[in-house]
């Protein structure tokens, strides 16, 4: 069975491609001219309808849409042009069940329509499972060029981060947390189930759209010096001897390094690539910052970097339970921000 797909109609070419690409973790989206016919066949999620409502000819296409794709339950979102009585009423008239301006931007369209077309199942899980695997090919691709000591291609990567948002937005944390678990690559897994605990975390928060897209971002790549330590340690199954342990704690300032000598990747990023293993009193490393010295952002990722590593599946041990993980937080008091880790369990445990 094909996959359902939204119908973009608009007489904004500027506006479509923003729109398109902010739905595309979710489902394929089919942008249509205003003299286009719908000729496809795939089932019909939902209609976004990015044109000028007032006209008739413009109405006369809507319906001759809906009507040509039999949409059912389909929702139609309508972007007006204008917050007029008219407009409104003409959208309405149109059975238009959301009504957007058109400046609203295509992130919030795109979560909007998404929340009218995705409460199903089974759509719910097409976008955790798009999300996962676009944020996973971006990360391989910049943990691939690292080890080959290649450029590191910044569009591709930044490219995969907004999918994590939205798929922990629509489907909650735990089914990306599930589908990220069944991934047997230690780093690989580390590094999306951080992202997805950081992105869980700044929308709880309520952080701006920016802010929360340089945040994943920042914690997605945060752990890129593992490729450069040795397999040998990074996938040993048993404790680690003091040479060992040197050399897996140099990851911090290697991903620093290998960043820095990079372009496209700002002094916040750097920081928590470097900074993420630092302790408020200052038994962390590599620099043993300690108290103020320790930005925001390091404070919030270290909370579920430490997180992550005790709920990870491993061939040669069991996960902690996810309480137990949150008590040995809680135990780590004088090292994280008491603040943070508050927010972080109402994140994470909230029913």
């Amino acid at each position: 069975m094909q996959d359902p797909v939204a119908l973009l109609l608009t007489d904004r070419a500027d506006r479509s491609a923003g729109i398109a690409a902010a739905l595309e973790p979710a489902m394929a989206c089919h942008v249509l001219g205003m003299d286009e016919p719908w000729t496809g066949s795939a089932p019909l999620a939902g209609i976004i309808a990015d044109v000028d409502i007032v006209r008739s000819r413009t109405r006369q296409t809507v319906r001759r849409l809906r009507e040509a794709v039999e949409p059912g339950d389909a929702p139609l979102l309508v972007l007006m042009r204008s917050r007029s009585a008219r407009s409104f009423a003409d959208a309405k008239a149109m059975g238009a069940d959301i009504c957007l301006l058109p400046r609203t931007s295509p992130h919030v369209v795109a979560q909007t329509f998404l929340a009218q077309t995705s409460p199903r199942q089974d759509m719910i899980d097409l976008t955790v499972t798009r999300a996962v695997g676009r944020a996973g090919r971006a990360l391989n691709t910049l943990l691939d060029a690292a080890r080959a000591n290649e450029t590191l291609d910044t569009e591709a990567f930044e490219a995969g981060v907004h999918p994590i948002l939205t798929a922990v937005a629509a489907g909650g944390l735990i089914r990306w947390l599930d589908l990220v678990w069944s991934f047997d690559d230690a780093t690989y897994q580390h590094c999306l189930l951080v992202a997805g605990l950081t992105a869980a975390l700044a929308l709880h928060l309520g952080f701006s759209e920016a802010d929360r897209q340089h945040l994943v971002s920042a914690a997605l790549i945060h752990d890129i010096g593992k490729a450069r330590i040795p397999l040998a340690i990074l996938n040993k199954p048993g404790r680690l001897d003091e040479n060992e342990l040197r050399v897996m704690r140099s990851h911090a300032a290697v991903g620093y390094e290998i960043l820095e000598q990079a372009t496209g990747f700002d002094a916040a990023t750097l920081d928590v690539v470097r900074h993420h293993h630092e302790m408020l009193d200052g038994s962390g490393y590599p620099d043993g910052l300690r108290g103020s010295e320790i930005s925001d952002r390091v404070r919030l990722v270290t909370i579920c970097d430490i997180y992550a590593a005790l709920i990870e599946r491993r061939p040669y041990r069991e996960p902690m339970k996810p309480a137990d993980a949150l008590q040995v937080l809680r135990d780590m008091k004088g090292k994280l921000d008491g603040d943070l880790l508050a927010a972080f369990e109402q994140a994470v445990f909230k029913r």
